[in-house]
């Protein structure tokens, strides 16, 4: 095979028609409206940042800086910098209702090999992102249950921490306290540490096991979690407003690096957003995907950004900069100021809200790979179709085993860093999507379309690179593993996914 005959292969481009055919094919369950939508978007989107991150993003870490009280900056600026790609991700989404998200646009505008790299980069978004969002739910589970010791036995209230924790972790905790590991985890045969996450292995099994069962169920719960979750993020801002001191919002802007600290704090928070486009990822399980998309992406983004300002503007008033809990900043902020009893209920609203954030990133993984296995990138047995459920199981549980496997050695930080790269480089990518169509495909119908272009997708596209290279410069060891997931990518590509693909159009041709 020549290199003129390998460029054409990696630059073929699936017509938009073609796509849609295999849309109208598809063995999935049209099952899903508008308000279900929202509450996937609600429920990705408003967890994460708000229990977790925002922490972080605040107080800032050992490789960046805090952005303090102008945490209230870097969220609408994340959001501004989302809006765009929003806008973009709602033009093409009603354009071409089909799963896959941003793997499934690039494929019909960049052609074979962009689609597999942007289908792999969406895998730090959703399966690696995930592991961050399972370690946290333990942290908040092991708060709950402290609330119980007056009913609990200790054993159960009190655990060991070598189940809550990977060994990474456990050595951490270990160097910081001055303990001696071997007195903290088991040895197995007496050289192989012991230290794993039960909790968070648990839950990502128990909803693995839900999405087998059905989307449309799978999205019952989550309503029902983002129902309890939204009722405690308004109580607290409700309640915490009658606590806040104007004066610990001063000074508003870090002292030592104001704009690094802002930047770094939109970099952080901007994980908190990314939820927006796993809506894109049910378009072949949406009843009226045309219509319905666009109004979800768009209302989860407008709904989450007041939400996410007004509790960082409470969560900043109350507690001084200083003294925030990373781990768990709400909760440790109704405490401060003596609701101890309320700061147990917090624990709750987090636990529903980051299970809901492990279901919509769990679905979102199954729905990418089943697009990019349907396409022949990866084995057929992947994209088998459950008989009673219609849900594709195979792909269902791969998805929840990685989460699990990766989980038992990754870092927490860093894995949360990776999901971001992800997640700009899509964005980027839809930005750009948006402008291709525009010149090839003019006369397509549009059922909404992204206003001022081509203004706005060159803004996404800008403000995604912006931070991108500045993380990359910042964030050493998370672009390291950026470069070599890139790589990984690329080989698997190059040794299994080309190869593939073109057997399977060998057969079509007989």
């Amino acid at each position: 095979m020549n290199l003129h005959e390998i460029s054409r292969n990696i630059l073929k481009k699936r017509s938009i028609d073609d796509l849609m055919n295999t849309s109208k094919k598809s063995e999935l369950k049209k099952t899903l409206n508008v308000f279900d939508l929202i509450v996937i978007g609600i429920g990705a989107v408003v967890g994460t940042g708000i229990f977790t991150i925002i922490g972080t993003a605040i107080t800032g870490s050992a490789e960046s800086a805090g952005a303090g009280p102008a945490i209230v900056i870097s969220m609408i600026l994340a959001a501004v910098a989302c809006v765009f790609s929003a806008l973009c991700y709602s033009e093409i989404a009603a354009m071409i209702p089909v799963a896959g998200s941003a793997y499934t646009y690039t494929y019909a505008t960049m052609g074979e090999f962009m689609a597999w790299l942007v289908g792999w980069i969406l895998m730090l978004e959703y399966a690696i992102g995930n592991i961050t969002v399972a370690s946290a739910w333990t942290g908040y589970f092991v708060q709950f249950l402290k609330g119980f010791r007056q009913y609990l036995p200790d054993f159960v209230v009190n655990f060991p921490i070598w189940l809550r924790y990977d060994y990474k972790t456990m050595s951490a905790l270990c160097d910081a306290n001055s303990w001696n590991i071997h007195d903290k985890i088991p040895y197995l045969f007496g050289h192989i540490p012991v230290a794993i996450n039960l909790p968070a292995v648990v839950i990502v099994l128990l909803l693995t096991i839900l999405l087998v069962r059905g989307v449309k169920e799978s999205t019952r719960v989550a309503g029902i979690m983002v129902g309890v979750n939204m009722f405690m993020i308004l109580s607290f801002i409700v309640i915490g407003s009658h606590y806040v001191k104007p004066e610990n919002w001063t000074p508003f802007l870090p002292v030592a690096h104001p704009i690094q600290g802002v930047l770094m704090g939109t970099f952080l928070i901007f994980f908190a957003y990314i939820g927006f486009d796993a809506i894109s990822t049910t378009a072949e399980e949406t009843e009226k995907p045309q219509r319905d998309l666009p109004i979800a992406i768009l209302g989860t983004l407008i709904i989450c950004t007041i939400l996410y300002v007004s509790v960082a503007l409470v969560l900043t008033g109350i507690v001084p900069v200083d003294m925030i809990d990373i781990k768990a900043p709400i909760a440790h902020a109704m405490s401060y100021v003596g609701k101890d009893w309320f700061a147990g209920l917090i624990s709750i609203g987090a636990l529903c809200a980051l299970t809901t954030v492990l279901l919509v990133y769990q679905l979102g993984t199954t729905r990418i790979l089943y697009a990019i296995s349907r396409d022949r990138f990866l084995p057929k047995s992947w994209r088998l179709i459950h008989k009673k459920y219609r849900t594709p199981h195979v792909m269902t549980w791969i998805s929840g085993l990685v989460v699990i496997v990766c989980g038992l050695f990754m870092d927490l930080n860093i894995s949360a860093a990776l999901c971001n790269f992800g997640t700009f480089t899509s964005f980027v990518i839809i930005c750009v999507a948006v402008l291709i169509l525009r010149k090839t495909e003019p006369n397509r119908p549009r059922p909404f379309k992204v206003p001022f272009c081509p203004w706005f997708p060159v803004l996404g596209i800008l403000i995604c690179t912006i931070l991108i290279a500045y993380s990359l410069k910042t964030l050493k060891t998370s672009s390291i593993y950026f470069i070599i997931w890139m790589v990984v990518g690329l080989l698997i590509y190059v040794f299994y996914g080309y190869n593939q693909k073109r057997l399977e159009e060998k057969k079509r041709s007989k």
